[in-house]
C-alpha cells in the first residue's frame, strides 16, 4: 500500500484520537473509508476506460504483434538457452556420449581408411613383385568448358 506499517497506524491512531477527540473519532473514520471507496472506484473506472481506449485503437494488437515479434523462439534466444543450460549440466569427468549420426559418421570415415589403406598395400605389393606394373591411381575427369 503506502509501506506504513502497524506500529505507524497505532501512532495515528493516537494522534487522530488525541487532536480530533473520542467523540468525532467513527464519524471522521466514516468520512475517510468512504473517501477511500471513491477513490478506489475512480481508480477501477479510469482503468477500464484507458483498457477500452487501447482495446478500440487497435494498441492490443499491436502489443501483441510486438510481443510476437520479439519472442525468445523468433530472436534465436531458446536455443542459446538450451545451449547455456547443455553447458551448464556438463561434467568434463564424464566421457563424451556420442551423438546418433557420430556412429555412422565414424564408421564411413573408417571404412575410407581402410580403402586408402587397401590400395596402398596393393600399390606396394605389386611394386616389390617381378615383372608386374603396379595399377595407377585413377585421376579424375577434367571438367567440360561451355
Amino acid at each position: 500500500m503506502l509501506d506504513i506499517g502497524w506500529s505507524e497506524l497505532v501512532l495515528i491512531g493516537i494522534v487522530a484520537l488525541i487532536v480530533v477527540g473520542p467523540k468525532d473519532l467513527p464519524r471522521m473514520f466514516h468520512t475517510l473509508g468512504r473517501f477511500t471507496g471513491k477513490l478506489r472506484s475512480m481508480a477501477r473506472e479510469f482503468q477500464s476506460a484507458m483498457n477500452d481506449a487501447a482495446r478500440s485503437t487497435g494498441l492490443d494488437e499491436v502489443r501483441r504483434d510486438m510481443n510476437d515479434i520479439v519472442s525468445k523462439k523468433s530472436l534465436g534466444l531458446d536455443a542459446l538457452e538450451n545451449a547455456a543450460s547443455k553447458f551448464e549440466q556438463w561434467d568434463p569427468t564424464k566421457p563424451r556420449s556420442a551423438a546418433p549420426g557420430a556412429a555412422a559418421v565414424a564408421a564411413a570415415t573408417a571404412a575410407e581408411e581402410d580403402a586408402d589403406a587397401g590400395l596402398a598395400e596393393e600399390l606396394i605389393d605389386s611394386a616389390l613383385q617381378p615383372g608386374t606394373a603396379p595399377r595407377p591411381p585413377v585421376a579424375p575427369a577434367p571438367a567440360k568448358k561451355d
